[in-house]
């Protein structure tokens, strides 16, 4: 990739925050608590990049995840996608966006019950208009990829946990996305389908950026850098190649990571 070629996802002082209770729990004069789950977070991610994800439960994580897929909103800063504030689209467009542009593999798969590996695989096709047999080819394919080629008929019900997280991780890849979001994609299964499922992710990144939040080490080990949170807070941004830039917010995180560990 040519050093001069923009980052695909950059966010800028990104912070999120929750506001608690309700106000009849509350006096009329009471201002209701709020939580930053994000505190003032400046990343950028490239194109073909894997990034791990780390941090304890309830660091951000999660929270990040979402903003850069564009399933929720900060509260200030701002998340691009290729040159496009997130924030400037309708719900509608915004919508097309993740359907056309992000694949996501959520911890709870969210696969539906009436539908068979195949059908919960092929869905994002319907919605993009694909034609049946074409849909059908894609998603056979992918989840033989996942080592589910047995299983394509099979309804959630009838799979394990470790396979129906191969089903969403095959559905999150079945539009040849641009950016892959996976939380804890390998948390179900067995350590060589785990493997596999690895290097499914690592042979799409040529030209598609993942974000993968684990706290597995064999995951992590698959990623170009690895980004830590604590407390919504940045506390590390390592990556393995040498050519980091000077400027930026690669760099800014990497001396917050210095002075974390000086602290420590």
């Amino acid at each position: 990739m040519p050093a001069d070629t923009p980052p695909l996802i950059e966010c800028q002082n990104l912070t999120r925050s929750y506001t608690l209770g309700t106000q009849r729990m509350l006096s009329r004069s009471a201002e209701r608590p709020t939580v930053t789950a994000l505190d003032t977070i400046s990343i950028s991610i490239d194109r073909g990049e894997v990034v791990g994800l780390s941090g304890p439960s309830g660091s951000g994580k999660s929270t990040l995840l979402h903003l850069i897929a564009g399933l929720d909103t900060p509260t200030s800063g701002t998340v691009t996608f290729d040159g496009t504030d997130l924030k400037t689209l309708s719900g509608r467009r915004r919508t097309k966006h993740r359907l056309e542009n992000v694949g996501i593999v959520f911890q709870h798969f969210h696969l539906l019950d009436a539908l068979s590996a195949r059908g919960n695989v092929a869905l994002p096709l319907v919605e993009l208009g694909i034609k049946k047999r074409d849909r059908r080819v894609r998603a056979k394919e992918l989840l033989e990829a996942v080592g589910l080629g047995d299983r394509i008929t099979h309804k959630p019900a009838q799979l394990s946990g470790g396979e129906q997280q191969r089903v969403a991780i095959a559905r999150a890849l079945v539009t040849n996305p641009r950016l892959v979001i996976a939380d804890e994609p390998t948390g179900e299964l067995d350590t060589e389908t785990g493997a596999q499922v690895l290097d499914r992710f690592k042979s799409v990144a040529e030209d598609t950026a993942i974000v993968l939040a684990t706290h597995d080490p064999e995951t992590l080990a698959i990623a170009d850098r690895v980004i830590s949170l604590r407390d919504g807070k940045l506390v590390a941004d390592t990556s393995k190649s040498a050519d980091i830039s000077e400027s930026g917010p690669r760099s800014q995180t990497e001396s917050v990571s210095s002075q974390s560990n000086s602290v420590q």
